[in-house]
């Protein structure tokens, strides 16, 4: 399996236009977590971007995992980019 790395951004007053979304996100990113394909993920203190490392078959199944969750549905998350990782350490 290979590792990704995913940044995003989120969209302007993101505490409040995420509130309906964020239990069917977190619980995806549980089943996610829970199969191996999630390594990590979280935003930004400052909450502008989110940051993720997924370990997956290819690149596809990562942008499929970030398309169908329900922050990208809702525009929570407004762009993102995925990149090959290789870790070092």
């Amino acid at each position: 399996m290979t590792k990704y790395v995913m940044w995003g951004n989120y969209c302007q007053d993101v505490l409040e236009k995420r509130a309906p979304f964020r239990d069917a996100h977190l619980a995806g990113l549980a089943k996610q977590k829970e199969s191996g394909v999630l390594i990590t993920i979280g935003p930004t203190k400052d909450l502008t971007k989110v940051f993720a490392i997924y370990e997956a078959a290819d690149e596809t199944q990562v942008r499929e995992l970030v398309e169908t969750d329900p922050y990208w549905v809702n525009q929570i998350w407004t762009e993102y980019d995925i990149k090959e990782w290789i870790q070092a350490f």
